[in-house]
């Protein structure tokens, strides 16, 4: 049963009321995600994601890749460890009402082809299929428009004269912070959501630590590279040869304490070792403090 929207709220999540002295005091001391950066490395091999993504591609879902696996597996994460999809707004640690992924693309692979975001809502509820679904579809419609409401606003904004445009940013900083930031924006904005993901592995190089963002409230930035090859001992003494991806993890560590994040990080891992889990929704969704 949803809860009420109570005074403090915010249109993107609910204020948190029952949280411990410390994490109510960290956002006050660590102002800004710059202050509160935490950078994490880490490696999964990919056999029986491969296999996985060869099945669903066999079953249909055309284009199916391991992003599509590494977002599924990251969206069963926060199903079961809700924390993870806090954010900081105004100094204040909110709970966010949905899962929010936001990702920069290129319609071609070209030097002089601009980015746009692709951002997509899920459901905590949601399987593989269900996240393959709204992935592809906000792809296509990126692809299909050649601007979408997220290139229309940075338009608009551009148009502004210098000095205004500082004054503009500043406004809408300020608007931010009371939680008084339009709906519109908020829907199109790629500093406001769970998790900003990029893939390096079509650029052939490995992942790089990417800053997270002081405007929005974004508290996790996710980047995997392309797959690296490595020969290792198996249990019977025998070389083999293994694909691993690397992906690195920069988080805002004022929305959790390190050992909650650590056991979320462990049970995607779970689910990448193990993505036929993601065939079904989850047994149940945990749902955040009040």
């Amino acid at each position: 049963m949803a809860r009420k929207k109570r005074w403090g709220d915010r249109k993107d999540g609910r204020k948190l009321r029952t949280l411990s002295p410390y994490d109510t005091v960290s956002p006050y001391i660590m102002v800004t995600r710059s202050d509160a950066q935490n950078y994490l490395s880490d490696q999964f091999e990919t056999t029986a994601a491969d296999h996985f993504v060869h099945q669903k591609r066999q079953e249909g879902l055309v284009d199916f890749g391991i992003l599509h696996v590494m977002l599924a597996a990251y969206v069963r994460m926060l199903s079961q460890k809700p924390r993870i999809n806090r954010f900081i707004a105004g100094q204040k640690v909110f709970a966010r009402y949905n899962i929010e992924v936001n990702m920069a693309v290129k319609r071609q692979l070209k030097a002089d082809e601009t980015n746009t975001i692709v951002k997509v809502i899920f459901e905590p509820a949601d399987t593989v299929a269900d996240v393959y679904n709204r992935f592809q579809e906000a792809l296509a419609k990126a692809f299909a428009d050649t601007e979408n409401d997220f290139d229309v606003t940075a338009r608009v904004i551009n148009l502004i004269p210098g000095l205004l445009k500082k004054f503009t940013v500043w406004l809408l900083r300020l608007l931010d912070y009371f939680g008084l930031l339009p709906a519109a924006l908020l829907k199109v904005s790629p500093f406001h959501g769970s998790m900003f993901i990029t893939s390096m592995g079509s650029l052939g190089i490995p992942p790089i630590f990417h800053h997270l963002y002081t405007f929005g409230n974004v508290p996790v930035f996710i980047a995997f590279g392309a797959k690296r090859y490595a020969q290792e001992w198996n249990k019977q003494g025998h070389l083999v040869r293994r694909k691993y991806i690397d992906f690195t993890v920069v988080t805002d560590e004022r929305i959790c304490d390190g050992f909650y994040f650590a056991s979320g990080l462990k049970l995607m891992r779970q689910f990448l070792a193990n993505p036929v889990v993601l065939d079904l929704p989850p047994e149940q969704v945990v749902a955040d403090i009040d």
